[in-house]
Order: structure tokens, then sequence, then C-alpha cells
């Protein structure tokens, strides 16, 4: 393994080429703290506001700022549905981004539809397609409408993918929908339960209604893209809301597919590493092609005494993750 884990403070003779900030599962709610799904575990979801704001302290001290931000998905907890408060806390959560003067790209999670449908996300401030870069006279690098996804080149060389996990979903879709009902069949092929969220007795324990997938479509449109960086040799960092790589998750937060997610990837030499939120307590491993997938520890099961965010230095040989709080230092080599 190239991963050191937590080499204390991270000290580097060189300058970086760039930084950048991860953030995952804020989960906000205006509520008492209360218990994930299963009752095992804590959250804060009033107190996950004030780290954000932490976080956004961090970032914009002088000689700080990341050149963007990263937020991996959940931001708003699926209980304001319930309370018909999704927007109101959507637009809190997005004022307080606003303190950044840095781009931020915003991830979808299960958690954004449970509070809106798809359509309402795509016109809404958490579509960020428009920091997407074009690749002039390649057509085939152009995401479809029909997922969420883009690219975009913030430093030479270097180009960061965001994929939608939810391109095969039953969540965020009309009911009566032809692509509801072809998801509900895939879901309920893999998953005979009757609580669809529970993962009890499945061989693919990543079959429950929380997660998705990727559509064959969204992975063409990947192999495209990788192979437009192959020719170029530019290094890719993907970013996902859900988990891609088994040793890096809870085996019931991957994406349905994710094998036909790493078989994309593993066919390109240019990956370097994929970010991913959704297992709340975070998971780091190097796969066999030297690949970093780092899966963040989530805001909301942060308690209000300790921080869950990092920022990311990328040198030439390497990336820093530094980390605040519970998100541990780690050093990744590139292969």
């Amino acid at each position: 393994m190239d991963d050191q884990s937590d080499p204390g403070p991270l000290r580097e003779g060189s300058k970086a080429l760039f930084s950048f900030g991860v953030i995952a599962d804020i989960q906000y709610a205006d509520l008492e703290d209360g218990f994930n799904f299963f009752g095992t575990r804590k959250r804060y979801y009033r107190h996950s506001l004030l780290h954000l704001q932490g976080a956004i302290d961090d970032w914009t001290r002088e000689g700080r700022v990341p050149g963007f931000v990263l937020q991996l998905g959940d931001l708003i907890d699926g209980y304001n549905a319930q309370h018909q408060t999704s927007e109101k806390s959507l637009e809190l959560v997005m004022n307080t981004f606003k303190m950044l003067t840095v781009p931020v790209h915003h991830a979808w999670g299960n958690h954004e539809l449970y509070n809106f449908s798809k359509d309402y996300l795509t016109s809404s401030k958490l579509n960020t397609k428009y920091l997407e870069d074009q690749i002039a006279h390649h057509p085939e690098t152009v995401p479809s409408e029909n997922y969420y996804a883009y690219h975009f080149v913030p430093f030479p060389e270097f180009r960061f993918i965001l994929l939608d996990a939810y391109d095969v979903s039953v969540l965020g879709l009309d009911t009566c929908s032809p692509k509801y009902q072809q998801c509900m069949r895939i879901l309920k092929e893999h998953n005979p339960n009757e609580e669809l969220n529970s993962p009890q007795g499945l061989s693919e324990p990543q079959f429950v209604q929380f997660n998705g997938g990727f559509s064959q479509e969204q992975l063409s449109w990947l192999n495209e893209v990788l192979t437009f960086s192959d020719t170029n040799q530019e290094k890719v960092v993907i970013v996902s809301h859900v988990p891609i790589y088994p040793e890096s998750s809870d085996s019931v937060c991957l994406a349905w597919n994710y094998r036909d997610a790493l078989s994309v990837i593993w066919s390109h030499k240019c990956v370097v590493c994929f970010f991913a939120g959704h297992t709340h307590d975070g998971g780091y491993a190097q796969d066999p092609f030297g690949v970093h997938h780092v899966s963040l520890e989530g805001v909301i099961e942060t308690a209000p005494d300790s921080q869950a965010f990092g920022t990311v230095h990328v040198y030439p040989d390497k990336m820093l993750l530094e980390g605040k709080g519970r998100v541990p230092n780690r050093i990744m080599s590139y292969k």
C-alpha cells in the first residue's frame, strides 16, 4: 500500500500545483439530534450546519483558500421532506456556501432525492453542470441530459469527473414513469425483502433502495472521457456520492453495479483517485490498479466537538489529504 494514514502534520517542501476542499453528508435539518435508519448511530442534524461553517472558515483563512470545493452529496436530510422544510433548509445551507468565493461542485445523493425530484434538482442551485469544461471536437465527451454528470479541468493535465450514482435508481422519479418501473424491477430482482432499504439475507447487500447505479449510457460516456485523458496524459479524479470499491466502504453502501464502473476505470491508465461520501464512517483503500478510493467521513454523524472535512493538496507525483477531525491525513502517491 502506497498510502500512509495519518502521517502526522503534512509537511511538503515543494509547492502544491493546486488545492481543493472536500466535504460529505452534511444532511442538515432543523431537528433535535436523532439516530440512523438502524438506530445504532447518533446524528447531529442542527450541528451539521455549524460544522459546514467551521469548514468554510478554515478554507477562507488567508493564504489557504482552495481552488474549489467538492460537496459529495446528501446536503440536507430526508426528514426535511416530512416536515415540508426541504426548500427552506436547502436555501439556508446554500446561503452558507455563499461565504466561499470559489466554485462548489455538488454531487447528488439519496437525500437530495428524498427531498426533490430529479427534474427539480436539474433546475436548482444544486445543478453545477454550468461549471463543466467542454472538449472541443470530441462530441462523445459531452454528457447526455439523461443523467447528472460532467467533467472540468481546474489545472492543466488534471481532469475531474462528477458521476451520477442515482442515474439508475427508484429515487426522485415519478412512480408512473417507465424508468421508475424498470429500476424497481432491477431492485426487486436482487432484493426480495419487503423493506427495500434492508440488506438482510442479500448476497449482494448493495441492492437496497437508498443506493443506485450507473446506466450503460453514462458508463460509455465515462469511457470516452477517460480515453481522451489517456491520450492526452491527464490525471483524472472521479467524484460520486456512492463508493464503488468494496474495501473503501461498508458493503451496504456500494453502487448497485459498482463492478461495471470499476471495469471501465481499470481499462484506463489515467485515474488516480475516486472520492465518495455515503458511508458515514469513511473508508480508504488503494485498488490493484493504483487508484486511491477515499470515502469521506460524514458530517451528520460527527459530534459537535469534532469536525469532518478535508483539503487536498495536489502535487505532480501525489495528493496530500489534510483531514480535520474525523478525517485522517493521507499521502496518496500516483502509480
